[in-house]
């Protein structure tokens, strides 16, 4: 049983999604170290090429008790960071190159490690030649790549990154065309008890269970979301390789505290949500009541504009009426003082 504290470096490149970085959290975190410890155990005293090492961190793995490692990517970003991360170690060195052309001599490798690799590249013969290349005739090859059936048909899910991910058979045929021999290893994470003996566990048993079936159990693994092929051109390569189940166990608990806080704060967002849908009946009822005091108000509106329009109306009428009679008056005013003037003239004489 491996545990989950490894070398890290002190500086990290930033998550892009495309290569795994220490730094990453959650399912990822735990499919990457797991694959590492678990070659680790085929390591001791070999000559190992880690193709495909991304930032290192699995290469200084491997290179505790290998005789050499090569770790080789493309991203010059991701050597220039594994060599100054890692590369105090003597026996390890980090290569800049395509995984279908290594600067590598031919069987120049006892290990040949490459993990989440194929499905990034359409060039899948060329790099499976490449590795049959740099292997040593009795050479091991551990290799993981999705189960596209599991990964992206049952899930729905579509990884930008990924150019061509393989069904179990179309891996198988990439692998037998070049090595006759190979174990299939399943991997999937999950949550899990464990129940060792003390001080170590040497054998391993697997019962798994569904929700809806917890008195029901398998001992098999269910269908793997990654394939894990162990591959020879010999038997007798094959035959280091252990049949028992490899758990990659969380001293820290950190895993289940991460799950435990995701299911504590999906709860305050449920409460929350509930609280809010409150909230917004609230405020439908009173857009409700808010609606229906405008309608009437408008009506209101209506009947004062009504209203208002009558009175305009009358006043206008009245001014007119007012406009008339004052009119007539001065008219009338008008015409009585010429009447009277001859009589103002003819009092103006006797005087």
């Amino acid at each position: 049983m491996a545990r989950m504290d490894s070398p890290s470096p002190s500086a990290e490149l930033p998550f892009t999604g495309e290569r795994f970085v220490p730094g990453a959290r959650g399912e990822i975190w735990i499919e990457h170290w797991h694959r590492y410890h678990f070659a680790a155990q085929f390591a001791t005293g070999l000559r190992v090429v880690d193709a495909a090492c991304g930032e290192g961190y699995g290469s200084a793995l491997l290179a505790r008790t290998a005789a050499s490692v090569v770790g080789a990517d493309i991203s010059a970003q991701a050597i220039e960071h594994a060599r100054q991360a890692y590369g105090a170690r003597a026996n390890l060195s980090f290569v800049q190159a395509p995984c279908t052309k290594l600067p590598l001599p031919d069987a120049s490798a006892d290990l040949f490690v490459s993990f989440e690799t194929v499905e990034h590249i359409r060039e899948q013969e060329e790099f499976l030649d490449e590795i049959a290349r740099v292997l040593a005739p009795d050479g091991l090859l551990l290799l993981s790549c999705p189960n596209k059936r599991e990964y992206s048909d049952r899930r729905g899910f579509a990884n930008e990154f990924h150019v061509k991910e393989l069904y179990r058979d179309e891996l198988a045929g990439l692998v037998a065309r070049r090595f006759r021999h190979a174990r299939w290893y399943g991997q999937r994470p999950s949550f899990f008890s464990v129940i060792a003996p003390e001080p170590h566990a040497e054998t391993g048993h697997l019962a798994e269970v569904t929700e809806a079936h917890p008195s029901e159990a398998c001992s098999a693994l269910g269908e793997p979301l990654y394939f894990l092929v162990a591959a020879s051109r010999t038997m007798g390569t094959l035959g280091m390789l252990p049949a028992t189940l490899s758990v990659l166990a969380d001293r820290d608990d950190w895993v289940h505290r991460d799950y435990e806080k995701v299911m504590r704060n999906l709860e305050t967002a449920g409460a929350q949500l509930e609280e809010m849908a409150g909230h917004v009946d609230t405020l439908a009822k009173a857009r409700e009541e808010a609606m229906k005091s405008r309608d009437d108000a408008l009506a209101w509106a209506g009947e004062l504009e009504s209203r208002l329009a009558q009175a305009e109306r009358t006043v206008s009428e009245q001014s007119r009426l007012i406009a008339e009679r004052d009119g007539e008056i001065e008219r009338r005013a008008g015409l009585a003082w010429w009447l009277r003037l001859p009589f103002l003239r003819l009092l103006g004489r006797r005087k």
